[in-house]
């Protein structure tokens, strides 16, 4: 049973740091990452009955949409209205011997809250937040490879292709522009005299 107390100034000291930062943000987060023979083989899910184990479910996935990632509020009035369950229905469950809170822990957070995290609950959020700082990436270099191509086509079309055998010649060309002209499509006549000016400062 996870049973709140009022928090000493003792015990907020002692409380962990929650790994993740409020900061951290996952807008396209429609799918959740769930170890499937993990939770049929959890403690809670073999021993809580179906109502408690139903509401502890959907604390999993609330957790998935609050700030920091991963954490609730340890606030008895926003639980039980996410939850859609009048207080005093909410209180009588957490009061079960094995409540929807169960696993939960008090957490401090990098903007200065307390809130519950669960340790499970907790690796889903950080595999999330992982997976998608690496589809950012793999987005991102798809995105530079692509124009620098697009790059490379244009210094030939206005038919300077002889810069091109310098292997550092484009990435620092892409440099220069997006400098000096960010932002604005490049079109052949920008390229010609963005060249131009990119020439004279190299030499």
């Amino acid at each position: 049973m996870t049973n709140a107390r009022p928090l000493q100034v003792a015990d907020v000291a002692d409380l962990p740091t929650y790994p993740i930062s409020a900061s951290d943000r996952l807008d396209s987060h429609y799918f959740l990452q769930w170890n499937l023979k993990r939770w049929r083989a959890s403690e809670f899910r073999r021993k809580a009955d179906p109502e408690v184990g139903w509401f502890g479910f959907q604390l999993f996935c609330i957790a998935q949409d609050e700030t920091p990632i991963g954490t609730l509020p340890c606030d008895d009035f926003q639980l039980a209205y996410e939850l859609r369950l009048p207080l005093e229905r909410w209180q009588a469950l957490i009061n079960r011997e094995l409540g929807p809170l169960h696993g939960w822990h008090r957490v401090r957070c990098d903007n200065g809250e307390i809130r519950w995290a669960h340790k499970v609950v907790t690796e889903v959020a950080e595999k999330a937040l992982e997976s998608s700082r690496l589809n950012a990436q793999k987005t991102e270099t798809r995105k530079i490879n692509k124009r620098l191509a697009d790059l490379r086509s244009k210094v030939e079309a206005i038919g300077a292709a002889q810069l091109l055998k310098s292997p550092a010649f484009v990435d620092r060309f892409d440099a220069w522009l997006e400098e000096h002209h960010a932002g604005v499509q490049r079109r052949e006549p920008l390229i010609r005299a963005a060249l131009d000016q990119f020439m004279l400062e190299q030499s």
